[in-house]
């Protein structure tokens, strides 16, 4: 199953065929539980919901009666919203992809679904996650081919947007949750820099790193809904094209052979297109941000359980009852090195970028294509040192690979890492970089 072109529009153009064309938002919504309903059986990107049609049909009402003026609705009226099932969300249940009680996981509504529903957006569910957005696989399947995994741990999320189910979806990274299955997927995923959108109402994974992120049809949609999301939007010009930066090192040796040939082709395409493309020594110490990475990763992950693991250790999948335990194996001394080393990186890679001239960091957005099988995520190792700095980052599709003789040729993405809170200009960039990649 591929994505559906014509459910990848521009977000003028969304509204160019709600209120331009006689398709009410009733109608548009309905079409899409009737798509979730029939096209997600084999895909299982979305949760099940007993009365999704009923439920939807009743938000729709309810905006209809917030917003009866069409010239003053908000910029997202009527867009349909896949969460991925670590945010609470009022009206629905957040079971986190686990077999524990739910009231354990209980509590007000992400901040992050309010901004958006308060935009327009209309819920059209929850989306499958890994066991509490850590490895341990939902039964979601890429869209591309469904013998080899959408990615993780917001499977769900990319899994929707790039099939066509909605155009918006949310999701979460705290290693390269976002970046990784937008890529394997074929969409648009956008984490945002460290602590610009609440994460409030998230069942935590490791909070010095998590980050609300979103995956998005195209980029005015990911802007529109950035913007919504974060405090303080300040909207801005692309204006001059960024210096790019190719971080060159063993950084890059943890890619693939396909993905470091597509990688190539995407630096050719675009200093074609007129842009400076530098080579800058970066990362050489990446098997140390690997390490601190799991090492707070774990230690977090553990004390974020630490209340119900021990009374409900046999509801858990195997991969996070093992990964809980390490945590609890990790001495203090270890974490709070880790955490030093953490804090560190967040203050030398902005200033490498500084120093270099480097405006967006390109990379790819994973180690290769999405691996075939649906017991593991693949790797994150592309996004880790730029997750650990708390920079934002953008995966945009870009082309595609072969990763097995004979078998199917699958997406590979443009990682775009941009400066601590620009934001704004990596995203208003990232039309003119995608056009040309594409």
């Amino acid at each position: 199953m591929m994505p559906d072109a014509a459910r990848t529009t521009h977000l003028s153009d969304r509204r160019c065929a709600f209120y331009g064309r006689g398709v009410s938002i009733a109608a548009e919504l309905a079409d899409v539980v009737d798509r979730i309903a029939h096209s997600d059986a084999d895909l299982h990107a979305f949760v099940d919901e007993p009365g999704r049609a009923d439920r939807v049909r009743a938000e729709v009402d309810a905006m209809t009666r917030r917003w009866p003026d069409p010239e003053h609705r908000p910029p997202l009226h009527g867009v349909p919203l896949g969460v991925k099932d670590v945010f609470r969300v009022d009206g629905l249940p957040t079971r986190a992809g686990s077999a524990v009680p739910a009231e354990l996981l209980d509590g007000a509504e992400a901040t992050a679904v309010t901004r958006l529903r308060a935009a327009g957006a209309v819920v059209a569910g929850k989306t499958v996650t890994t066991e509490f957005a850590y490895f341990a696989p939902g039964p979601t399947r890429n869209p591309h081919h469904p013998e080899h995994t959408p990615g993780g741990s917001s499977s769900g999320s990319a899994a929707a947007v790039a099939a066509g189910l909605v155009p918006l979806a949310l999701g979460t990274q705290t290693v390269g949750s976002v970046i990784r299955p937008a890529a394997y997927c074929g969409c648009i995923g956008f984490k945002p820099t460290y602590g610009r959108v609440p994460c409030d109402g998230v069942i935590a994974n490791a909070p010095t790193f998590d980050t609300v992120g979103l995956f998005a049809a195209d980029p005015p949609l990911a802007m529109a809904a950035t913007a919504a999301l974060v405090h303080g939007w300040g909207p801005v010009a692309p204006g001059e094209r960024p210096v790019l930066g190719v971080p060159a090192g063993p950084y890059l040796d943890q890619a693939d052979v396909g993905a470091c040939g597509a990688f190539a082709t995407q630096i050719t395409a675009l200093r074609a297109a007129g842009y400076d493309v530098r080579e800058v020594a970066a990362v050489d110490d990446i098997a140390q941000v690997n390490r601190r990475q799991i090492v707070v990763n774990l230690v977090e992950l553990a004390r974020g359980h630490e209340a119900w693991f021990d009374r409900y250790a046999d509801r858990y999948r195997p991969q996070t009852a093992a990964a809980i335990r390490e945590g609890r194996s990790i001495d203090v001394a270890t974490y709070r090195a880790a955490l030093d080393g953490v804090h560190a990186l967040r203050r030398t890679l902005p200033q490498l970028m500084a120093d270099a001239g480097i405006d967006v960091w390109i990379c790819p957005s994973a180690t290769g294509p999405a691996p075939r099988g649906l017991d593991t995520t693949g790797s994150p190792a592309m996004s880790v040192p730029w997750t650990q700095a708390g920079l934002p980052a953008l995966s945009l599709p870009a082309s595609t690979v072969v990763r097995d003789p004979g078998g199917p040729a699958l997406p590979v993405g443009l990682q775009c890492v941009g400066r601590p809170g620009a934001d704004e200009r990596l995203l208003a960039w990232a039309p003119d970089i995608a056009e040309a990649v594409r």
